[in-house]
């Protein structure tokens, strides 16, 4: 049973959505609350996860002896999705790449050197095999010019092309609300506001997640090796996390949209 939606398109009543990230705790900082809600409303809701992490940060200590990082980031992904009631998370045979610049880079098997059909190919199947009808991805930078995260948009837009009549969104920031948000003093020392997300005249699709944002926040704190209590994004108070995290950004790039959107179907 399909329904006819208002930007045009016909959808099943009950679609499957494929979120589409680059590391652990990516998908709870930045769709974690679109995927809450399209699981509350009976949709199925698919992860997939790039990489496991392997070169995040953590203190001296906080793994135990011989624990290796990338084991503790799946299993905090695992347990952020079952926050957010993700029905399945998958990984491709993939390895951080680390930040850009770093040797680790070019690393063999790391994302950013992975040939980008090879990747798509294992996107694709995944597809495939759940008949997706929605697929998000990254803005064309990453968001914040992580080479995962820009492989991550390349490999989505590889993979829509091979799998025709999805539903396509590329996750993002939105850079105007940012700016207005930091003060002179972040403005200083923090990072350059136009390198990250997208400005807001060319975000179609504006989520409001401020009725699941304990969700989310729950899911953020699940990936404790990255995101720890002491952490700014957990050291913000109600407000200031609303302001923050309440609202998620999308461009959508199969359609042209002509008022902004506020939901992915």
């Amino acid at each position: 049973m399909s329904q006819t939606l208002a930007t045009g398109g016909m959808l099943p009543i009950m679609a499957t959505l494929v979120f589409f990230h680059a590391h652990p705790d990516d998908e709870a900082i930045a769709t974690g609350g679109t995927m809450h809600r399209a699981v509350q409303d009976g949709h199925r809701v698919v992860l997939v996860v790039a990489t496991r992490g392997e070169h995040g940060e953590v203190p001296d200590g906080f793994l135990h002896p011989d624990e290796e990082l990338a084991a503790r980031r799946v299993a905090e992904v695992h347990l952020a999705a079952e926050i957010i009631g993700t029905h399945r998370v998958e990984f491709l045979p993939y390895r951080d790449s680390g930040m850009m610049g770093e040797p680790t880079n070019e690393h063999e098997g790391s994302f950013w050197t992975a040939p980008v059909h090879d990747a798509a190919d294992h996107l694709v199947r995944l597809l495939r095999e759940e008949n997706a009808d929605v697929l998000t991805m990254y803005d064309e930078n990453g968001g914040y010019g992580h080479p995962d995260h820009i492989q991550v948009h390349r490999v989505g837009h590889r993979a829509a092309e091979l799998v025709p009549g999805l539903r396509l969104f590329e996750a993002t920031m939105n850079r105007d609300r940012i700016r207005e948000m930091m003060s002179e003093a972040d403005r200083d020392d923090g990072p350059d506001v136009e390198t990250l997300g997208s400005p807001d005249a060319v975000i179609t699709t504006a989520v409001d997640v401020s009725g699941v944002l304990d969700v989310k926040r729950r899911a953020m704190a699940a990936h404790a090796s990255q995101i720890p209590p002491d952490s700014w994004f957990m050291q913000l108070g109600p407000e200031a996390f609303l302001a923050a995290f309440g609202t998620e950004w999308f461009i959508r790039k199969d359609a042209v949209v002509v008022d902004r959107e506020p939901w992915l179907l």
